[in-house]
């Protein structure tokens, strides 16, 4: 071990993600891990550590932290402004943060997830192979609140060998790509067109467990009720209701409401960062 994060503040939600765990949905339990796993994997890779290692996600900033000993820390994800040490400092590269000093993050203007890695990463025990927080299941440590202290680990790959790793900027409207979901046929002809032909807004009901969208009404074929069937990340099933949700990280394994769609798992990175009021389309590829 190499010191200790403590948490000052944890902001709306702070968990600990890793890139989740696997090989375990007959159980019953999903692979959970980084909403958006891209943000993750390049926090990491700013710090040295390998990609797979565990770092704090942060749901609209607010996240305040402080090192027990001189550190190494990169924040990804969603744009905010950052404090380190009491001064400026940019995303999307190493900062150094002297012993007792503090990184906090302000609110971001677009997307919904920052990720904070760690040179050495978080060495919080893992559950099932995962450092991962499943927020469905109660898997893994609880949400991080003021006054918790992370272990940092002692697992380092290369040094960082980049200043900033710019990335592009998050899109007003996302535009999710598609196929064609298993039960497709249990909507009325035309059902996956109107989909993608709609622009559909993130719903405020939206967490780590699925991003529930407003719009019109998608229609069922009929009274018909679905057995339970298995789930993965990027389902679009459709409830009685019609309002359709796009499972996320933490979703269920299994379901009972017919999935009209998946998202292609490239996108769900960009799903992640969809903030409530938020539009966003939906594309069929083939």
């Amino acid at each position: 071990m190499t010191g200790t994060v403590g948490i000052v503040a944890p902001g709306a939600l702070a968990t600990v993600q890793d890139l989740g765990r696997t090989g375990l949905a007959h159980l019953g339990v999903s692979r959970s891990g980084a909403a958006d796993r891209a943000s993750l994997r390049l926090a990491n890779r700013l710090v040295g550590n390998a990609e797979s290692a565990a770092g704090i996600e942060a749901l609209l900033g607010g996240l305040t932290i402080t090192v027990s000993a001189a550190a190494v820390v990169a924040v990804t994800g969603a744009p905010c402004a950052l404090r380190a040490a009491g001064r400026d400092v940019a995303m999307d590269g190493p900062i150094q943060l002297p012993a007792g000093s503090e990184l906090a993050l302000g609110d971001p203007p677009a997307g919904l997830r920052s990720y904070v890695a760690v040179r050495g990463g978080l060495d919080v025990p893992a559950v099932l192979g995962s450092r991962s927080t499943d927020t469905l299941a109660g898997i893994g440590p609880p949400p991080l609140r003021a006054g918790d202290r992370l272990p940092v680990g002692s697992g380092q790959a290369d040094p960082p060998s980049v200043d900033l790793a710019p990335r592009p900027a998050l899109p007003a409207v996302p535009v999710l790509r598609v196929r064609p979901g298993p039960r497709a046929d249990w909507f009325v002809d035309g059902e996956v067109g109107r989909l993608c032909a709609y622009e559909w807004r993130v719903s405020t009901d939206t967490d780590r467990v699925g991003i529930r969208l407003d719009g019109v009404a998608l229609r069922h074929r009929g009274d018909e009720e679905l057995k339970s069937e298995p789930m993965l990340r990027g389902a679009v099933q459709v409830p009685r209701g019609g309002s359709p949700i796009v499972f996320s990280a933490d979703h269920p394994v299994t379901g009972g409401y017919p999935v009209i769609a998946v998202v292609d798992d490239a996108d769900m990175d960009l799903a992640a960062q969809a903030r409530p009021g938020q539009p966003l389309r939906f594309r069929v590829t083939r």
